[in-house]
């Protein structure tokens, strides 16, 4: 009898699925249960018509209500759904026999999961399905079941691959934004630090959580960032990425303005200055803002070493920023305008190897640092085993028979080489890829104008970087603005003891971080 009843359920469900599978709209989506299970059955199934891995299964409540379980197969813990729901429901509990007439309250309190939840709508019962959800619809309920025993194969927490360390923390974020918030909650156990959720994405609901420290960071500025989230309206949003471009304050300028990190360490640093974290579902890499420039150029590691070595590899840090950027426009203008300026010998040197190079510099310059540029993607994109290697060698291969054949000479060999090597000197990728595209601009400049085209470009830079703004803070904070008290951590760094306070750009209301200084022992 119970199967005949359930094949003609089905049968009649096909036959109303089949009449009006034409007629889908948005309202249907957002309907209330009905509590006869073969409407609501035909909707949700509706919805999902054509996906293979929806699956049902049917089975009786007390031998009394027929119930049908829901999930997304690849999504759900099999065998936890079996252990904490099928077999309490499957094998008639005692509580459960001895009540004539159940609700959904009783049948609620003998499910063993964790986290179970009422929903009352078609959509809330899509929605829960789509994050991994289980659901329960019961004949003559209005009211369903959202139990949550999600799993899904997931990346184990890894050291950083963008973000290498000697000191430090060697853990870093992965795809799963609980396990990112859960490596947040570890290193601040306060309540004070809050963790909001929204959804993005009119296809993908990606989940984003903003996160900041509550008395430290500025109401004004948490309220900017929920407001420029809540502005994207996009269809999926894949990874972190795409929020990047929405939220900076000038998407056209080739400098960051916002931090992307994979370190923990790094994001619970700048939520004690003030700042806001904002973690993305499946991506490793959480954002932070407002940013500064002397942020980007800082690395993680400056603050868990000595400080006098940590200020030391700063500076040097600094000297190949400039030569990064202006070491070969200083070569081409150089070898073309500015030919006094070299010792006599050097001078012969250069001559000489130039003799047979049948390029101008820039032209040399340029087929070189494409080169290079080529060779570092490629090393990128190949298998890691053979990547590094072929950057290497090819480097190696090419710049030597480059010179043996005359097309380029050698002295521009060493320049780009050093140059590659001071363009990974920085903390930031991103801030890497701005160098290495004003590196090009530099170049044409010094092409034109020679030391006059490199000043220029210099004075053009440095105009752009103080009106830049990140959230409202100035790009070039605590320089511009002159703050001398932030002076502490910016091309130096002091001791712990002695930055006492934080930054006022990020942390006005709190400036306070060191109850007192060091003392003497």
């Amino acid at each position: 009898m119970k199967m005949n009843r359930w094949m003609k359920l089905l049968s009649s469900t096909q036959k109303v699925m089949n009449k009006n599978s034409n007629t889908h709209t948005n309202k249907d989506e957002t309907d209330y249960l009905t509590g006869t299970l073969e409407e609501d059955f035909y909707k949700i199934r509706r919805m999902f018509e054509g996906s293979s891995d929806f699956t049902y299964r049917k089975f009786d409540i007390n031998k009394t209500y027929t119930a049908i379980i829901l999930y997304l197969d690849g999504l759900v813990d099999m065998k936890r759904m079996e252990n904490s729901i099928l077999e309490p429901l499957l094998n008639h509990n005692q509580d459960l026999q001895k009540k004539t007439h159940l609700t959904i309250v009783d049948i609620e309190d003998v499910i063993s999961s964790g986290q179970v939840e009422k929903g009352e709508t078609i959509q809330q019962l899509a929605d829960h399905l789509f994050i991994g959800g289980t659901v329960i619809l019961i004949d003559g309920f209005k009211q369903t079941l959202l139990i949550s025993e999600q799993s899904w194969a997931q990346r184990s927490v890894d050291e950083p691959a963008s973000e290498a360390v000697v000191l430090g923390p060697r853990e870093g974020f992965t795809e799963n934004i609980r396990t990112n918030t859960s490596m947040l909650r570890r290193r601040i156990k306060s309540p004070q630090l809050k963790l909001e959720s929204m959804k993005l994405g009119r296809l993908s609901k990606t989940e984003i959580v903003i996160t900041y420290i509550e008395g430290i960071a500025e109401s004004s500025l948490v309220e900017e960032v929920r407001s420029r989230l809540r502005r994207i309206d996009i269809d999926a949003i894949e990874d972190s990425g795409y929020i990047v471009e929405f939220i900076e304050d000038n998407p056209y300028s080739v400098f960051p303005q916002v931090l992307q990190t994979e370190r923990p360490d790094r994001v619970v640093g700048n939520l004690l200055e003030g700042r806001v974290g904002i973690i993305v579902e499946n991506s490793p890499f959480v954002l932070v803002v407002p940013v500064t420039f002397f942020q980007m150029m800082a690395s993680p590691e400056d603050y868990y070493g000595r400080f006098l070595m940590a200020s030391f590899i700063r500076c040097i840090r600094y000297l190949f920023l400039l030569i990064a950027l202006l070491f070969p426009s200083i070569y081409i203008a150089v070898t073309t305008f500015h030919q006094e300026l070299l010792p006599t010998n050097l001078l012969f040197s250069v001559a000489a190897s130039r003799e047979k190079v049948p390029f101008p510099a820039v032209v040399e310059a340029l087929l070189m640092e494409i080169t290079f540029e080529a060779l570092r993607e490629a090393g990128l994109r190949l298998p890691r085993p053979i990547g590094s290697t072929v950057s290497i060698v090819g480097a190696l291969v090419i710049g030597q028979a480059a010179v043996e054949a005359g097309i380029v000479s050698a002295p521009l060999v060493i320049v780009v080489s050093i140059t590659g090597i001071a363009s990974f000197m920085f903390p930031s990728y991103s801030l890497t890829g701005a160098i290495r595209l004003l590196r090009f601009l530099m170049m044409f400049l010094a092409a034109l104008l020679g030391f006059y085209g490199i000043l220029l470009g210099v004075f053009f830079i440095l105009v752009h970087l103080v009106q830049l703004r990140s959230f409202g803070v100035p790009y070039l904070a605590p320089i511009a603005p002159f703050n001398f008290n932030n002076l502490k951590d910016v091309i130096i760094r002091v001791p712990w003891w002695g930055m006492n306070e934080r930054p006022e750009q990020t942390a006005k209301r709190n400036l306070k971080r060191l109850a007192s200084k060091r003392r003497k022992y």
